[in-house]
């Protein structure tokens, strides 16, 4: 018998917990087999989106270009300044072969804008990973990236202009993603279920195949 509003408060605190826990285990369990390998242009929100979609399946969450800083010990910029983007481009390809590689295999993999488009990288991804591409219009990632400056492509130049020939030249190759979710001007929140129910359409599709 529940004696007081503690009690009532702490039971109820426990149910939610209980249920989230759940969810997360029955979402995983029936539509996550493989690491989620998240790809798209600068400023489409791979990192910000990755992140809450590995909260919500409660999984781990890494941030390829982050990985790629740690183990270069400089910044993806001073990599691209002082080695070029070729030699860039290789270090990318095996961290995220290692991410693959390294347990646990269920997690989140944000990649920088340029990794799918690799086709060493992309043939890798689309084998052995399920891939997402948040696909935003150029208004949006220009409004999102006009103040960064983490992003080597956009050093120095009309954003603008570097987008849209990026929007042109990628689009159509991130289009072979197992998924595509077209993201707006739109709370994180709204994005990440527009993702979660992808996958969910995405898995249900295979098991009828």
């Amino acid at each position: 018998m529940i004696k007081g509003w503690d009690e009532l408060v702490f039971l109820l605190k426990f149910d939610i917990i209980y249920i989230t826990m759940a969810l997360k285990r029955k979402v995983k369990e029936e539509f996550i087999d493989r690491p989620v390998v998240m790809v798209g242009l600068m400023g489409a929100g791979k990192t910000s989106v990755g992140r809450a979609l590995a909260r919500r399946l409660g999984i781990p969450f890494v941030d390829s270009d982050k990985e790629i800083e740690a183990a270069a010990g400089c910044s993806v910029v001073d990599i691209f300044a002082m080695y070029g983007e070729e030699e860039f481009r290789r270090v990318e390809q095996r961290v995220i072969e290692r991410l693959l590689d390294t347990p646990p295999a269920l997690k989140v993999i944000s990649t920088g804008e340029g990794a799918f488009i690799t086709p060493a990288v992309r043939e890798m991804v689309l084998e052995r990973a399920l891939s997402v591409w948040l696909r935003a219009d150029l208004d949006l990632l220009v409004r999102r990236t006009e103040s960064r400056d983490t992003r080597p492509q956009l050093l120095n130049a009309d954003s603008r202009k570097i987008l849209g020939q990026l929007i042109d030249e990628r689009y159509k190759i991130y289009a072979l993603a197992d998924i595509m979710v077209e993201t707006h001007d739109e709370s994180l929140r709204k994005t990440l279920g527009k993702v979660l129910r992808a996958i969910e359409d995405y898995s249900n599709k295979q098991e009828k195949e």
